[in-house]
């Protein structure tokens, strides 16, 4: 099984990787909550390669935010309902 650390820094960074995120948790039927919601057992399968289970049943993104502006960390928390740690 492959794992994957994404790694994300700066306000573009941010906003591009948000995005990236977003199509990602499309793809494995996560919601913005970090519950599953899809309806495939492949989209399961295969979400360890992006995710780590978090308790209660959650997912969170395998990921690296970084930015010195507080505001651009901020929307990315909103957009992702805090879903990053």
């Amino acid at each position: 099984m492959r794992e994957i650390l994404h790694i994300q820094g700066g306000q573009c960074g941010n906003q591009i990787g948000s995005k990236f995120w977003e199509v990602v948790r499309d793809e494995h039927g996560i919601d913005p909550t970090g519950s599953y919601v899809g309806t495939s057992d492949l989209q399961l399968e295969r979400v360890n390669v992006y995710y780590n289970e978090a308790s209660g049943g959650r997912y969170v993104p395998r990921a690296v935010l970084m930015d010195l502006e507080p505001g651009t960390m901020d929307s990315v928390r909103v957009v992702h309902s805090l879903n990053f740690y």
